[in-house]
């Protein structure tokens, strides 16, 4: 989930923003109407769960790919 502040904000609220972060949030920092910074969490690389997570989110909003693309795909570079 991707939640957007202004600066102000982010200076009030910054240890709750970090907190959110910290539990896998992104927070979009933005002056006015315009966004300029982005607060992600750091992997480390234990963070294996939270990786896998992430590929069944991308994948759960992928299009399902048609046999004919696979077979593209693996043949790409062969030709």
């Amino acid at each position: 989930m991707t939640t957007t502040v202004k600066v102000s904000e982010a200076k009030t609220h910054l240890s709750e923003l970090l907190a959110r972060v910290e539990a896998g949030e992104e927070v979009i920092i933005a002056r006015g109407n315009d966004p300029i910074a982005r607060l992600s969490r750091i992997r480390k690389e234990t963070d294996l769960q939270l990786l896998v997570n992430e590929v069944r989110a991308a994948r759960g909003r992928a299009q399902p790919s048609t046999h004919d693309e696979l077979m593209s795909w693996r043949d790409e570079g062969r030709r």
